[in-house]
């Protein structure tokens, strides 16, 4: 199952709504258990000093995703396998732990019987990293591998079919998220997931921080849910009313996606990584500088 859950550009969109909203000593902090990352140095290579901080968060955001190209790294499959599933132990587990960036919670529009959910995934894993990030005796190795893999997994749980795989008769052995869903005929290979992973297209570190800056602010009281489970089941139910909606019928397809589909996409995945990146600044925020004061909260402006 390929699990990019917003492309890269998603990604670090979602870091960049982030950044703007973490207290100075956040940001501080972020920073130094960035460098530790392998791939510093790859992220920060060629840009003045005064772009590295925001470029290195934005980055970091892609690297679950950007290791199951390196070499040297893992394929452990697409199942847990314990005890090394629910390992926690840094920079030295190599394994991609690709079942870690979803939880694809089931369910069924035909009675179509369905199975329970694999854990570990991508909620329990944000719960405990969350846990490591906030604990003073853990070492900072293992708290910038833990950090690395939050920025990524809070932007992928917000997309919706992240959350879900849908079991009907066609397909009694679950859609994968939506990557059984086609939207062509052979040989071409687009299915339903790759299309919400794309929809906001690609572009550059500047880029995503340009569209950052234009995302509308979610609720106050929706920004302050920091409830794991909560964004699992808002995932879920978008993806059963618009994700799943016409012209997406009830089996492999393939289908022909409209414009006014596309364009309900593009928005609704816009309303998500505004979200995501909003939460997951009060996340940082409180794990990496839980003493700082609500006032220094820098506001919604450019970052620097």
């Amino acid at each position: 199952m390929p699990v990019r859950a917003w492309n890269d550009f998603g990604h670090m969109t979602v870091a960049a709504v982030a950044w703007q909203h973490l207290t100075p000593a956040a940001r501080a902090r972020a920073v130094k258990l960035l460098r530790l990352n392998p791939d510093y140095g790859t992220w920060i290579a060629g840009l003045k000093p005064e772009s590295r901080d925001v470029t290195a968060f934005m980055r970091a955001a892609t690297w679950p995703d950007a290791i199951k190209h390196e070499v040297g790294h893992l394929d452990d499959g697409e199942h847990p396998h314990a005890p090394e599933a629910n390992q926690n132990t840094g920079y030295g587990d190599l394994n991609e732990h690709r079942y870690w960036h979803y939880v694809d919670v089931p369910f069924s529009t035909d009675g179509t019987r369905v199975p329970g959910v694999t854990v570990p995934n991508a909620a329990t894993r944000i719960a405990d990293f969350r846990q490591v990030l906030a604990d003073s005796r853990a070492p900072d190795p293992l708290k910038s591998y833990d950090l690395t893999w939050l920025l990524h997994l809070v932007g992928d749980i917000h997309q919706p079919l992240h959350a879900v795989s849908r079991f009907t008769q066609d397909l009694p052995d679950g859609d994968q998220g939506g990557n059984r869903v086609r939207l062509c005929r052979p040989p071409c290979r687009q299915e339903l997931h790759f299309f919400w992973d794309q929809v906001l297209g690609h572009g550059t570190p500047a880029a995503a921080l340009r569209l950052a800056r234009q995302l509308p602010a979610p609720a106050p009281q929706r920004m302050a849910d920091t409830n794991i489970q909560d964004w699992v089941d808002e995932s879920g139910a978008l993806a059963r009313r618009f994700v799943y909606a016409p012209p997406i019928g009830p089996g492999s397809g393939p289908y022909a996606l409209t414009a006014a589909y596309q364009n309900r996409a593009r928005l609704l995945a816009r309303q998500r990584i505004a979200l995501a990146g909003r939460r997951l600044a009060v996340l940082l925020n409180g794990a990496l500088a839980p003493d700082e004061s609500p006032r220094a909260l820098p506001g919604s402006g450019t970052p620097p």
